[in-house]
């Protein structure tokens, strides 16, 4: 993770880096698993800088469960006042129930918001990535807002998270560019909460127009993005304008189709306008390919923290055999 001081004299927009043109030639590679992580450590073992793309399946991989019985075991007083239909089968359907009111709504947002977000650690994987590729100039794009790369020991500054934060509130409407960290509300929250509702007293209210507060998270168009999403974006601007110079990776891990138009499109779009750069995209069961962009592009449905964990070890065993 070494700082480039290096000035593009261009910046590249977070907005012509987006792209919603989807590749026509997926294909799904039939190279034996082991020569695929053999030929991924040996791209980002030569790459000048690593753009790693993060989505859901990141966390899932790491070991963060949504559903099943880890939901019911969390979320049983609100599967108790809900009932155990549509909504109330993971933590993703959750958060639409169309609560009755302000009080219901925070009781079972703070609650998950600690959960998904300030309460999670699932970091030991993260941390093995982190580890792998600090020799490398890195930055993190990622759709996930559960700060697990930060809790891991990746510094904030090389962060751009598109979506949102758990831990942050914000006017329902927008009506003015402030987020606010919530998590000690939420902690108050969580021990006043009966039934599945909190204290009236305790529902926030926006300081500016004196209207509802929702999830600092992308879902419509009120979305604020404050100074340190502009911030976050700028920086990101700068590293890949510069890395687009140089031998780059694009490291995709977990990325699907609910918002491809963040990371998975425009990580194809660099590969297919830029012969420097190559793509690595580790996914259960996505990772199809362009074919067109041949061997710089590397598929590996697996496991992914065991690809993750087979590809920091082969840069491991490849850095002791070089020392």
């Amino acid at each position: 993770m070494l700082n480039d001081i290096r000035k593009p004299e261009n910046n590249i927009s977070f907005s012509s880096f987006l792209s919603a043109d989807y590749a026509r030639d997926y294909i799904t590679q039939d190279t034996p698993y082991d020569e695929q992580i053999g030929m991924a450590a040996k791209a980002i073992r030569e790459a000048d800088h690593v753009l790693i793309g993060v989505g859901a399946g990141m966390s899932a991989a790491a070991g963060a469960e949504y559903g099943g019985k880890f939901f019911e075991e969390n979320f049983a007083e609100f599967q108790r006042v809900y009932g155990k239909g549509q909504y109330m089968q993971d933590m993703y359907s959750a958060g639409f129930y169309p609560f009755p009111d302000e009080e219901s709504r925070w009781g079972l947002w703070s609650h998950l918001a600690l959960i998904a977000g300030a309460d999670l650690d699932v970091t030991p994987l993260h941390r093995l990535l982190i580890e792998a590729i600090a020799d490398k100039r890195s930055f993190i794009l990622s759709t996930n807002a559960d700060h697990q790369f930060e809790k891991a020991g990746y510094p904030e500054e090389q962060i751009f998270a598109t979506q949102g934060s758990y831990r942050r509130i914000q006017c329902k409407r927008g009506c003015h560019p402030k987020t606010y960290d919530s998590v000690e509300l939420f902690r108050r929250m969580e021990l006043e909460r009966k039934d599945g509702r909190i204290p009236g007293a305790l529902v926030p209210r926006c300081p500016v127009c004196g209207g509802e507060m929702t999830m600092n998270l992308r879902v419509d168009d009120c979305f604020v993005q404050d100074d340190d999403w502009y911030a976050a974006e700028e920086r990101f601007s700068r590293f890949l304008s510069r890395a687009l110079g140089c031998r780059l990776v694009l490291l995709e891990l977990g990325v699907g189709f609910n918002t491809p138009t963040i990371i998975r499109f425009p990580f194809e779009k660099l590969c297919r306008e830029h012969e420097n750069v190559s793509l690595i995209r580790l996914n259960r069961s996505k990772a199809i390919v362009p074919a067109s962009l041949g061997s710089r592009a590397i598929g590996i449905s697996a496991d992914m923290a065991k690809s993750i964990t087979d590809i920091c070890n082969a840069l491991d065993q490849t850095g002791r055999s070089e020392s």
